[in-house]
């Protein structure tokens, strides 16, 4: 996710996305000259107050009034314009915040599986969430210091040319020296910038890890370990954190000591020109201040350094993640409602080159309204045999169909909305019960409760103070684990689709409540093509046919009694489950 790119690569991108704003833009760029050519009224009002402006004449009384005025006027012209250029820079910044945070959030949610495999939350939600707020500080306080103050020195500079072309060009020579160290600098800002990136997303990830896996951690005493793990990465991140610092504070110094000698060399060189007359008090006075004017943008300039690679570091990441290829579209053709077959034809799939195919030469045909049970050992291939089913991944070989046309000639959206998922690991949303049943779907609430109702929550309906409308907190962390497992089935009922696919979705059951949730799957199943993945053999006794796959191959299928009297791999699981069972 996180591309190196060059510092003009990022720019242009960030460009892409402020040019629909550029009017107000220039509106900025405008009030940010003005408060850029006021740095150069002061001086110049100094130099005809100190040459004439002393003494009786009647020029002399005249400035003596008029120069304070034009001081308090420069102020309010100077104010107004900050004022305004800060605003509408503020305006477009967060407008282009807005678009990155929402380009990220739609690219990441329509990503492929493996991006999801690659990357860690903590990674994402950094980026999401976090990183972008980086980039607010390019278009807000980077933008304003690079064009403001870039501005004040190039009035400043055509000020003392103006003044004094031959002390001007000692300032003309430092600047180059100034922009070759700070272009030294920048090379080692951004590598140590890209290693503090990497290394928050690992601490991120431990603190992710941590929080989700608390009751092991308590349970195990891991937090000694756990402690150690935090303090060491962060030690690490603190590390670079003083690296990235050193490296950024080196520019300031360097600067003013260069400044210094420019200083040192005018003060000697304008001694030089005034025994001569080739300079008046007043001129001189007025060079001196436009150069110490200088000197605070320039500072400026140099200080924004750190936080400007800082910010191109966290849109590398960003742009990475915008740029993430997106999962295949399908093909044209439409599908609302399937018949129900489903088949794999010399189905093959690998993870990776590197790694030994999963499925491997895999056929079988499922009939509309069939009830197919997978069986086998972990690893044989189950679970990555019912992913290729929505195209969370494509087959490496071999294709798949649902009632005789290959998946990648159907919308993809229309494959996902005929296939209706249960699993063992429940994903609820921090949301009402309503809506988590209806997930995806317009909440239809006499629906809603039939749903709930085949799923055996009736009664939990009737506890809750606001019914189907109670939240339930993150994950359902508010629902028992038996609870949680059958709204996670009334989302199925609710969705009506015609392919079921069930990995093992009463495990987290007790025995009452799996009888009664059992019932409604078998209501459920009726009619429906359904895919059951079982751990616990004894569930699907009643299944149409059994599957049992060997890495990646399926090796017997038949039904229940048939495989038994085989007496082969799946009467060996049997009976080493039912035995298992009689122990306990």
């Amino acid at each position: 996710m996180n591309q190196p790119s060059t510092v003009t690569v990022i720019l242009t991108r960030i460009w892409s996305y402020l040019k629909a704003h550029r009017w107000i833009m220039l509106l900025a760029i405008i009030s940010m000259a003005i408060v850029a050519a006021s740095e150069a009224g002061i001086p110049a009002l100094l130099k005809p107050l100190l040459d004439k402006g002393f003494g009786a004449k009647e020029q002399a009384s005249r400035l003596k009034w008029l120069v304070p005025l034009a001081v308090i006027g420069l102020a309010l012209v100077r104010g107004a314009a900050q004022y305004a250029s800060n605003y509408l820079l503020s305006w477009v910044s967060n407008r282009v915040l807005l678009d990155l945070r929402l380009h990220m959030f739609q690219r990441m949610l329509h990503a492929s599986a493996f991006f999801f495999q690659r990357e860690t939350a903590s990674a994402i939600i950094n980026a999401v969430v976090f990183e972008v707020n980086q980039v607010l500080n390019i278009l807000t306080g980077v933008l304003i210091t690079l064009v403001r103050d870039s501005l004040a020195v190039l009035f400043l500079l055509a000020y003392l040319f103006y003044l004094n072309w031959q002390l001007t060009l000692i300032v003309a020579v430092i600047l180059p020296i100034i922009g070759w160290l700070v272009g030294k600098i920048n090379v080692r800002l951004r590598r140590l910038n890209r290693e503090h990136q990497r290394l928050t997303n690992e601490l991120s990830y431990i603190v992710e890890e941590t929080v989700g896996g608390y009751k092991v951690v308590k349970v195990h005493h891991g937090e000694p370990y756990e402690m150690k793990r935090f303090a060491a990465m962060s030690t690490r991140l603190r590390g670079y954190a003083m690296r990235m610092t050193v490296s950024g504070a080196l520019a300031q110094p360097l600067t003013q000591f260069l400044a210094s000698i420019a200083l040192a060399a005018v003060l000697v060189i304008a001694v030089m020109q005034s025994t001569t007359d080739q300079t008046t008090i007043g001129g001189f006075v007025a060079f001196v201040t436009a150069m110490l004017l200088i000197i605070s943008p320039l500072k400026h300039l140099i200080d924004i350094n750190q936080p400007l690679q800082r910010g191109v570091t966290a849109a590398e990441l960003i742009f990475g993640l915008i740029d993430e290829p997106l999962e295949p579209a399908g093909g044209g053709r439409a599908l609302l409602r399937a018949q129900g077959k489903v088949e794999f034809q010399q189905v093959c799939f690998s993870y990776g080159q590197a790694n030994a195919p999963t499925l491997r030469d895999l056929s079988f045909t499922v009939a509309p309204g069939e009830v197919c049970a997978l069986v086998g050992q972990s690893g044989s291939g189950k679970t990555t045999l019912i992913n290729l089913l929505p195209r969370f991944f494509d087959p490496s070989a071999g294709r798949i169909l649902i009632d005789d046309v290959p998946l990648t000639e159907y919308r993809l959206t229309d494959v996902r909305s005929q296939l209706a998922f249960v699993s063992q690991e429940v994903v609820l949303f921090n949301d009402s019960i309503a809506a988590n049943v209806a997930y995806g779907q317009t909440i239809d609430r006499v629906r809603v409760q039939h749903a709930l109702a085949a799923a055996h929550l009736t009664e939990l309906m009737a506890e809750l103070p606001d019914g189907m409308d109670t939240s339930i907190g993150g994950n359902g962390m508010r629902l028992s684990g038996g609870q949680r497992q059958r709204l996670a089935i009334a989302r199925a009922i609710y969705k009506d689709a015609p392919i079921l696919i069930l990995d093992e979705a009463t495990s987290a059951l007790d025995a009452e409540s799996e009888r009664h949730v059992q019932a409604a799957l078998e209501v459920l199943m009726r009619g429906r093509t359904t895919l059951v993945i079982a751990h616990r053999l004894a569930t699907i006794e009643r299944a149409d046919r059994i599957l049992v796959l060997e890495a990646g191959q399926i090796v017997e299928q038949g039904r229940h009694a048939e495989l038994l009297q085989q007496n082969g791999r799946y009467a060996q699981l049997y009976h080493l489950q039912h035995q298992s069972q009689q122990v306990v």
